[in-house]
C-alpha cells in the first residue's frame, strides 16, 4: 500500500462544506426526503410498466426501450440532485462517452450505492451487471429485467451473456469489486476476475473510470437514515483505455488493473479518499 500523504487528506478534509446559512438545513431534509420518494414512487411504476413489456415486446425493442427508461430516470434524478444542490457533480468526462461506437467495458470503482445511476445517466444504451438480488427488487427489478440487465450469478454464464452483449456493440457498465469498497479499505477492494474474463473472451477493451467524493454517503455499512452533510461533491473521471494482451492471463490483467486503480485514486486530489479516524 502506498504512504498516505498527509498533506493532501488535510486539503480534502478542509473543503468547505457548505457556505449556506442554517435555513438550508430544513429545505436539504425537504429535498433528501423527495430524492428516497422519487424512487419509491416511481421506482415502483417503472416495475409495474415494465413487467407486461417484458410479455408483449420483442426481446430487442424491449431490452432498447428499458435501457432508454432507465437512462432518463437516473438523468432526471441526476438533475434533481443537482437542481436542489444535495450534489455537485462533475460528469463532464462521461459524456464524451456518448460519442464512443466500439464496444468496451465501463469500469468504475465503486465507492457507493448510487455510482452506477450517475454513469448510467450519461449512457443512453447501457448493458450493465448487478446482482441478481436487485432483479428481485420491486423498486429497480422491473425495469432491470427489461433492460436485459446481466445478474452476476454463475461466472461462465456471466462471462457468456456479457460477450454476446459486446458484440452485438454495447457498452457494458460492470464494477470489477463485485461490491462497494469496503470502509477498511484504503483505495478499493481486490479486484474480481470477472472483468478480465469477459474483457479477454469479447476480445474488448476495459475503460476505467474514478470516483472521488467528499463523503462516503451510501458506501457499504452506512445507514440509510445516517444523514450527509449536503452539499455532496463527486468527481467522476474517465482513465485510459486498457486491454489484456495475447500472452496475459485473466489473472495478470486482473493485477495490471488493480495496479491502475491504485496508482490514480492515490495521486494528489481534493476529493482523495480519506483514512478513516
Amino acid at each position: 500500500m502506498p504512504p498516505v500523504d498527509p498533506t493532501v487528506l488535510r486539503e480534502s478534509a478542509s473543503l468547505p462544506v457548505s457556505s449556506r446559512g442554517w435555513w438550508w438545513w430544513p429545505l436539504e431534509t425537504v429535498a433528501a426526503i423527495g430524492a428516497f420518494l422519487y424512487w419509491g414512487i416511481f421506482g415502483l411504476l417503472f416495475t409495474l410498466v415494465s413487467l407486461p413489456l417484458c410479455l408483449l415486446l420483442p426481446r430487442k425493442s424491449g431490452t432498447r426501450f428499458g435501457r432508454s427508461l432507465l437512462h432518463w430516470a437516473f438523468r432526471v434524478f441526476v438533475r434533481y440532485l443537482q437542481v436542489t444542490r444535495l450534489v455537485h457533480a462533475d460528469l463532464d468526462s462521461l459524456r464524451s462517452l456518448r460519442k464512443m461506437t466500439e464496444p468496451v467495458i465501463i469500469a468504475p470503482n465503486h465507492t457507493s450505492l448510487w455510482d452506477a445511476v450517475f454513469v448510467i445517466s450519461c449512457l443512453p444504451q447501457p448493458i450493465c451487471i448487478m446482482k441478481e438480488s436487485i432483479l428481485r427488487n420491486p423498486f429497480l427489478g422491473g425495469g432491470a429485467r427489461l433492460a436485459g440487465y446481466i445478474p452476476n450469478g454463475k461466472s461462465s454464464r456471466l462471462v457468456r451473456e456479457a460477450s454476446e452483449a459486446l458484440r452485438d456493440g454495447g457498452q457494458l457498465l460492470l464494477f470489477p469489486e463485485g461490491t462497494r469498497t469496503k470502509r477498511t479499505e484504503r483505495w478499493i477492494n481486490p479486484l474480481r476476475g470477472g472483468c478480465a474474463l469477459i474483457a479477454r473472451h469479447a476480445g474488448v477493451k476495459v475503460l476505467p473510470v474514478y470516483i472521488r467524493s467528499n463523503t462516503r454517503f451510501l458506501e457499504k455499512g452506512w445507514p440509510l437514515w445516517k444523514r450527509p452533510e449536503f452539499p455532496i461533491r463527486m468527481s467522476i473521471e474517465l482513465g485510459k483505455p486498457l486491454q489484456p494482451e495475447a500472452d496475459e492471463s485473466a489473472r495478470d490483467f486482473t493485477q495490471r488493473l488493480e495496479q491502475t486503480y491504485e496508482k490514480n485514486l492515490s495521486r494528489a486530489h481534493k476529493l482523495r479518499r480519506q483514512v478513516e479516524s
